[in-house]
């Protein structure tokens, strides 16, 4: 896939997929995650990312990261994207590099810095080095300060870094960046769907889902009103799908530190509830209670309410 099919392949909606692992969460059962992708495929989806935070990239070995974006690579057809998550040492993220890119993936998005010491040079040659080792695209993924406006400027410079994931929660940030980056690069909300009419007028190329794992109709419809300036529609199904989404962040066992903390766990038991596989959330995740898996599914079942908002519009 060229850098220009990449691009307009972004300026939709992309799925992260959420790994399924075995019932005593030792193993990756790849030929779930090869159903998982294909269903999401043949309702529409065209754009996934394996190994992202929805798929506990920081509880994969190195060995599961590669398996899972070989499995998603080779279950989807040519038209489809994959952008597989790779981060940590330079080693390590090289290493990840080669193996996907040898799977058939056409970009990889380089996980949030975890880094006790930071330098913002330090940064911009990391990512440097490894946009260079490569000849997929890159997506550089934003989810705090460390990644400030001067590096992402550095950054968006370079011909094969693609798009910026944007996941902080501040338009106001954001739609100053979209102004000032002088590279070209596609931006993506990456706070879902509860911000993605606010970001799609300031500038927002396409967003990230993680409920769209297992309701994918209704965000593809979202998509499809953002993308058709139906700002109209698009209000009225994000807030069909707000409250699945504030579900997610609540925090659970901790002040704000634990914030999100039922993230995964909704996206996984959803794929449960509605036929697919979800399986089980690995430590430091923890499942969910059962009073939240039945405000879950009758979240889920309450969409069926705003069924005509999600037919594609004329």
């Amino acid at each position: 896939m060229s850098y220009d099919e990449l691009r307009e392949s972004l300026r939709s909606v992309s799925f992260t997929n959420a790994t399924p692992f075995s019932e005593d969460g030792d193993r990756v059962l790849t030929e779930r995650l090869a159903e998982n992708v294909r269903a999401l495929y043949d309702e529409g989806a065209r754009a996934f990312i394996p190994c992202g935070n929805t798929g506990e990239y920081y509880s994969l070995s190195q060995s599961e990261r590669k398996a899972v974006v070989r499995t998603t690579t080779e279950a989807l057809p040519a038209d489809a994207s994959v952008v597989g998550g790779a981060g940590g040492s330079t080693k390590n993220a090289l290493d990840l590099l080669e193996a996907y890119e040898s799977a058939g993936a056409d970009a990889v998005m380089i996980m949030y810095p975890r880094h006790t010491y930071v330098h913002e040079e330090g940064l911009i040659d990391y990512y440097r080095t490894l946009a260079d080792a490569t000849d997929m695209g890159v997506v550089i993924y934003k989810r705090g300060p460390l990644l400030s406006e001067t590096v992402i400027d550095e950054l968006s410079r370079i011909e094969n870094v693609v798009a910026v994931k944007y996941a902080v929660n501040d338009v106001k940030q954001f739609s100053r960046l979209v102004e000032t980056v002088s590279g070209d690069v596609e931006w993506l909300n990456g706070v879902a769907e509860r911000y993605a009419l606010s970001y799609a007028i300031e500038g927002a190329d396409g967003f990230t889902t993680g409920i769209g794992n297992f309701i994918p109709r209704p965000v593809l419809a979202l998509d499809d009103a953002l993308t058709a300036g139906d700002w109209g529609r698009a209000r009225e199904i994000r807030d069909a799908l707000r409250p699945l989404e504030d579900v997610r962040e609540e925090a659970d066992g901790g002040g704000p530190a634990f914030g999100a903390a039922k993230n995964v766990p909704v996206v996984k038991h959803g794929l449960d509830y509605q036929g697919l596989y979800g399986g089980p959330v690995r430590a430091p995740l923890v499942e969910l209670s059962a009073a939240d898996r039945d405000r879950v599914e009758r979240l889920v079942e309450s969409l069926d309410d705003v069924a005509a908002l999600t037919e594609p519009t004329a």
